[in-house]
């Protein structure tokens, strides 16, 4: 079986010679460029280098976007009241694409334990799921303004036993217009159902992130990397 082709980066380091790593996943339609800016904003300590890596999604066409291609982790086929029914198949594949750079990052020398999955609205479901399947323990699983694309894909607890007690930080906005936060709340509640210890914050803000989320995001990653 052939190892997926890497995808494609923005790399920034906030030190010498890093001993962790967090790979951050944007949103549909948007790019790996979109989220480096808030590594300054996370307030890391300076004695705590850190590799962050925003991977860049393939393009593809997005069916409820009318086929419309743009960078996308999986297609979404429909949407049915507030669900988001996805390609299960295109998840598989990003989870694949998502373990092949955990292991490149174990080649340069960053254990699966100094890893965090993070993720942005669609991005954040791959890193909701990646995070919670992936065969060795990571540090943690940051997911904002998302929802589980294929909870069926977590149903079986031996496939999680690796990280039933990762901590997990979901954040949502209170007036989000394009997930609906009872979809976020639903994922906290069902991945706080599995055992992780999980925290949900919500702030009165649409489908973006605040300087108060960013600021409590570098707070959790300081505690689960340090």
């Amino acid at each position: 079986m052939s190892t997926p082709e890497l995808l494609p980066c923005v790399e920034i380091e906030t030190g010498s010679n890093p001993r962790h790593t967090v790979i951050w996943l944007h949103g549909l339609g948007a790019d790996g460029n979109d989220f480096a800016p808030v590594v300054p904003e996370l307030g890391l300590p300076e004695n705590l280098p850190v590799r962050f890596l925003f991977p860049h999604a393939p393009y593809q066409p997005v069916s409820c976007n009318n086929g419309y291609v743009m960078r996308a982790w999986y297609d979404i086929l429909y949407f049915e009241d507030i669900k988001r029914h996805a390609d299960v198949t295109g998840v598989k594949a990003t989870l694949d694409a998502i373990a092949a750079l955990i292991a490149a990052e174990n080649a340069r020398g960053i254990p699966s334990s100094q890893i965090v999955l993070a993720g942005f609205s669609q991005g954040g479901a791959i890193a909701y799921t990646a995070g919670l399947l992936h065969s060795e323990k990571l540090a943690g699983i940051v997911a904002l303004s998302t929802y589980l694309p294929a909870p069926e894909l977590l149903d079986n607890a031996g496939t999680r036993e690796a990280n039933a007690t990762t901590p997990v930080m979901a954040c949502h906005g209170s007036h989000d217009p394009v997930v609906p936060v009872q979809l976020g709340l639903q994922a906290y509640e069902t991945v706080k159902g599995f055992g992780n210890p999980a925290s949900w914050h919500t702030w009165p803000i649409q489908h973006s992130v605040c300087l108060p989320e960013i600021q409590l995001i570098g707070q959790f990653l300081t505690r689960v990397l340090a």
